[in-house]
């Protein structure tokens, strides 16, 4: 039977997802774990595996296409023919059920498995907080999902009244897949069902599209090669997989180079060798005369204190520093990263391993660090500018009822846009925590 390939949830609050590059073509092979597609949300680029092998088939979104979450982008089928049905077909299709036979998904919007972490593919219903035909509001806690590092309450999203729960407590659901429909209106015939049932009367429900207008014209097909890497983003950023971000900013490499050679967007970890292969006057690393980067920003409310104290109450986190530390090294890469975490006249050194809390660890103490980040709420400075050290230097201040943060680095340890992104990314964990902890 094919399996669906769907366009993952990399956040609580994502609703759509870039479609940055296929890395097969129509009719490929496909083996589980193989790197299939990437996606760009605007907070992170991520490399999708294959979750079955077979063949592709059925592709109905091209590269640089945005497309919902939950939607079907292709099929992994038995035979490289494909299924002569477009993957949004089988949406249309009633679903019938042991528990309640005849019933079809009702209309309305549509509460999908969130991804709690980059490498998720499923999370466990701990227990509903809703039951069918019960009224909800955005922020009312609908449902508990566990993965194996956390449990995390999971909010409505939206008001109205709970039409059907399309998994049981206990269950395993897919990330991405559609595990609850809220509806404006009192449903007549509100239900519940298991994700077995599911699955067994209609596999491709659990990846239903968001109730829209869809489009008669068919998305173009890719030719059988390899199709052609996406353009460089219309606002200038770099498109590149977070690994190969990472290792080129481990060995002092500069990815605009390949751009002004001319080389083909999104880069990955094996278009760091034709980086280090290019001219030696490109690859070297910049002269330390060039210019210094610093960025500032100002955010009007501290949303971490309150995280703090939320996280050494119900987590037993009571290391303030570390998780201050793990905010940082999240927002300058997605793992393997070491913070220096310099307060009250102190240095210690973090690893942060993921985007997980629980992740986070004390480095060697002999470790050099990939970011040093310098905590200064509780001193009287209301501004920084000291020069580029050997390491970037991000630092916190108090502002009002807000902070100040200010990032200095030279400028061959990060170009312009990873500057940009990681003050963005950082300025937005410390208002809101856990929006972006999730």
């Amino acid at each position: 039977m094919p399996l669906d390939v769907i366009m993952p949830a990399l956040g609580m609050t994502q609703d759509t997802g870039v479609l940055i590059a296929w890395n097969k073509s129509p009719g490929d092979a496909v083996a589980e774990g193989d790197l299939l597609f990437e996606v760009e949300t605007d907070k992170t680029t991520m490399e999708v595996e294959a979750q079955g092998s077979g063949y592709l088939t059925d592709v109905v979104a091209a590269a640089g296409e945005e497309v919902p979450v939950g939607q079907v982008l292709a099929r992994i089928s038995e035979t490289p023919e494909g299924t002569g049905t477009t993957a949004e077909a089988a949406k249309d299709e009633p679903v019938e059920t042991d528990d309640q036979a005849g019933a079809e998904i009702p209309q309305g919007e549509q509460v999908i498995m969130p991804a709690l972490g980059m490498t998720q593919d499923t999370g466990v219903i701990v227990a509903w907080h809703k039951s069918p035909g019960d009224a909800v509001k955005a922020d009312d806690i609908l449902f508990d999902v566990e993965t194996d590092k956390s449990v995390v309450e999971v909010q409505a999203g939206h008001d109205g009244f709970v039409a059907a729960l399309l998994a049981e407590a206990g269950e395993e659901a897919p990330v991405g897949g559609v595990i609850a429909i809220i509806c404006e209106k009192k449903p007549e015939a509100p239900f519940r069902r298991s994700v077995t049932a599911q699955v067994a009367a209609a596999p491709s429900a659990l990846a239903a599209v968001k109730t829209a207008p869809k489009t008669t014209q068919p998305a173009p097909t890719p030719k059988k090669s390899l199709p052609a890497k996406s353009a460089p983003a219309a606002n200038g950023r770099i498109l590149a997989s977070p690994k190969a971000r990472r290792l080129a900013l481990e060995r002092g490499l500069d990815l605009a180079r390949l751009v002004e050679h001319g080389h083909p967007q999104p880069f990955h970890v094996k278009d760091l060798d034709v980086l280090e292969n290019l001219p030696a006057a490109t690859t070297q690393p910049l002269s330390t005369a060039a210019p210094a980067r610093y960025l500032s920003a100002e955010i009007a409310s501290n949303g971490f204190d309150e995280f703090a104290s939320w996280a050494a109450k119900e987590a037993g986190l009571t290391d303030a520093g570390a998780l201050l530390a793990a905010f940082a090294g999240s927002s300058l890469g997605p793992s393997d990263v070491t913070v220096a975490l310099e307060a009250f006249g102190t240095t210690r050194l973090y690893a942060v391993r993921g985007r997980w809390l629980g992740d986070l660890t004390e480095a060697d103490p002999d470790a050099a660090p990939d970011l040093r980040l310098r905590d200064l709420r509780f001193g009287r400075l209301s501004a920084v500018q000291t020069g580029p050290e050997n390491t970037p230097v991000l630092s916190v201040m108090a502002s009002g009822a807000g902070l100040k943060l200010t990032l200095e680095c030279a400028a061959e340890q990060m170009d312009a846009s990873a500057v940009i992104t990681l003050l963005s990314d950082f300025a937005g964990r410390m208002e809101q925590p856990l929006r972006h902890l999730l």
